[in-house]
C-alpha cells in the first residue's frame, strides 16, 4: 500500500460486491450512517465475507451529509444500490453520509487484516489505522 499522507486512514467495512463495484468504478459513492473524522481523505476497502482481505482503496473526493432522500436523488444513480435497500438501509434516519470517490487503486495482492502494519481488527462498519 502506497503511503499518500501521514493523516489517519479509514478501514471500511463493504460487502464484496460493492467493494467490486467501487474498484471497477460503477460505485461513485459509499453511503454510510456515519461520517468520518474530517482528516481522512483515504479508504482501505475490507472486502468481507467471503472475500475477508483488504483489496484495495479510494480516495474520498468529498463528503456529503444530508437527509436520506436528498442523498438518493443527488447521489443514488452512481451508488449501485437499488432504491429499496437503500431505503431499508437509512430507515427512520434523519441524516445519511456519501463519500464521493476520486479514485481508486485494486491491489495485486490482496492482504489479510494481520499484514497490515498496525494488525486492526475486522471492522464493524469502519475504523481508523495509521496512513
Amino acid at each position: 500500500m502506497a503511503d499518500r499522507t501521514n493523516s489517519r486512514v479509514a478501514l471500511m467495512a463493504i460487502h464484496p460486491g460493492y467493494a467490486n463495484a467501487i474498484l471497477d468504478g460503477i460505485k461513485k459513492v459509499e453511503f454510510r450512517k456515519r461520517p468520518l473524522a474530517d482528516d481522512v481523505t483515504r479508504v482501505l476497502i475490507y472486502s468481507t465475507s467471503p472475500v475477508q482481505q483488504v483489496v484495495g482503496e479510494f480516495g474520498i473526493e468529498r463528503t456529503v451529509v444530508d437527509h436520506p432522500n436528498t442523498l438518493w436523488d443527488d447521489f443514488g444513480d452512481i451508488g449501485s444500490i437499488d432504491q429499496d435497500s437503500f431505503d431499508r438501509y437509512f430507515a427512520s434516519r434523519e441524516t445519511g453520509v456519501a463519500f464521493v470517490i476520486s479514485w481508486t487503486k485494486k491491489y495485486a495482492s490482496p492482504q489479510r487484516l494481520n499484514e497490515l502494519a498496525s494488525s486492526p481488527s475486522i471492522p464493524q462498519s469502519f475504523s481508523y489505522v495509521e496512513g
